[in-house]
């Protein structure tokens, strides 16, 4: 049974046809799916994405999938919101654990894993939502254009020599208070 729960980019794949040989699948977002995503990541614009994805059983119950995510995208500069073109080219890997999820106590780890393993209970993976994560995750939190200033209110300038020369030495108390003892 497929998921029930479309997303804006969703190529589900069966996991019963990933054996111990590599299988690779390659996936393209038609224009209504990057349109529909870069609303999703708030992006101003995705020219393209396109992941490839080699993926294998290393147990019974275990699929690891390796992949690249690639996006030409548009961002909004943080400063002057103009336009921030970007491209994205990341490198992933995710394992996906199928069936009844153990806890965590119970759960062996790969030694090969980075992290703990994905669900996929009902033995179903999403390639494209795995290529839409991976994408948002690669995403620049703070695009700015090379040649955008914060205005000048905002930015804190340094203290002048003639302000330094004006404000009283915090330690002047202290220096009085240890002649005094003298």
């Amino acid at each position: 049974m497929q998921p029930a729960d479309p997303v804006e980019f969703s190529r589900p794949l069966a996991l019963d046809r990933v054996s111990a040989t590599q299988h690779h699948e390659e996936v393209t977002a038609t224009e209504k799916e990057r349109a529909a995503l870069a609303q999703r990541f708030d992006l101003l614009g995705l020219d393209s994405l396109t992941a490839s994805f080699t993926l294998k059983r290393v147990r019974k119950d275990l699929v690891r999938v390796k992949g690249r995510v690639s996006a030409d995208l548009v961002q909004a500069c943080v400063v002057t919101l103009d336009p921030v073109p970007a491209r994205i080219d990341e490198r992933f890997e995710v394992d996906f654990l199928e069936g009844a999820q153990p806890a965590v106590a119970d759960l062996e780890l790969d030694a090969e894993a980075a992290e703990a393993p994905e669900p996929a209970p009902d033995g179903w993976i999403d390639l494209g939502e795995l290529a839409a994560e991976q994408m948002g995750l690669a995403l620049n939190p703070y695009p700015r254009k090379p040649d955008a200033e914060v205005p000048g209110e905002w930015r804190a300038e340094p203290p002048s020599e003639q302000a330094a020369e004006e404000r009283p030495n915090p330690f002047a108390v202290l220096e009085k208070l240890k002649e005094n003892k003298e």
